[in-house]
């Protein structure tokens, strides 16, 4: 049986951090490169998209410590981790879907994500990258690290095998679990320029993860 997304993670909190610095490639590199393009301003307001416990913040906050970060994710347990972190920190969390949660109107500088959209369609991430567009100022941008599928096929395949699991186990459609089904590099890129960025570009990679940063 697959597990639903926040079981998943709620289960997995403690040792999230070191199982992800230890087994995910390029990890020791990618969330520090990461917090590398988000803005240094003081008080500049970021917004962070299934934050978990915050690995990507840990590097923020030593470059940017006066931050001011909305952090959305599934897991409670994760967000209690995360605020007993950076307790001395400007965090807003919220525990919940970020396709449900509204993020406003020209509210952000930028928005970061690290490993977490990889469960989604492209039609499914066009709404939620048009609703994050408007949610950044202008001149605002997304950095999205994530996995991503080498081609097509496989990037089908995964579907097809979810779709199959859901099928095999009769699971409410209306629930996220965790599954991994990554878009290609070319289809996240689509997404983003659907949803209106006006500029999409790979800026590093990490084996299976790479970086994109998307432009309002």
């Amino acid at each position: 049986m697959i597990e639903k997304m926040d079981d998943f993670f709620t289960a997995r909190v403690n040792g999230y951090d070191e199982h992800m610095k230890s087994n995910i490639e390029g990890a020791d590199s990618f969330y520090k490169y990461t917090a590398s393009l988000l803005p240094t301003e003081n008080r500049t307001n970021i917004l962070d998209l299934g934050c978990g416990t915050g690995l990507e913040l840990e590097e923020y906050f030593t470059v940017n410590p006066n931050a001011r970060v909305t952090g959305i994710d599934l897991t409670e347990a994760m967000l209690e981790a995360l605020k007993a972190k950076f307790s001395d920190k400007e965090i807003i969390t919220v525990c919940g879907s970020y396709f449900d949660v509204p993020f406003g109107v020209e509210v952000f500088d930028a928005a970061v994500s690290v490993e977490s959209l990889h469960h989604f369609t492209k039609e499914e991430k066009i709404p939620l990258y048009t609703k994050l567009k408007n949610a950044l100022k202008p001149g605002g941008y997304f950095i999205l690290t994530d996995y991503f599928a080498d081609q097509d096929e496989q990037e089908e395949f995964f579907r097809q095998e979810l779709l199959r699991i859901r099928h095999e186990q009769n699971l409410p459609d209306d629930v996220f679990f965790h599954y991994d089904t990554p878009l290609t590099v070319e289809h996240e890129k689509e997404a983003l320029l659907e949803a209106g960025f006006s500029q999409v570009d790979e800026i590093e990679r990490w084996e299976v993860t790479h970086t994109l940063k998307a432009v309002k």
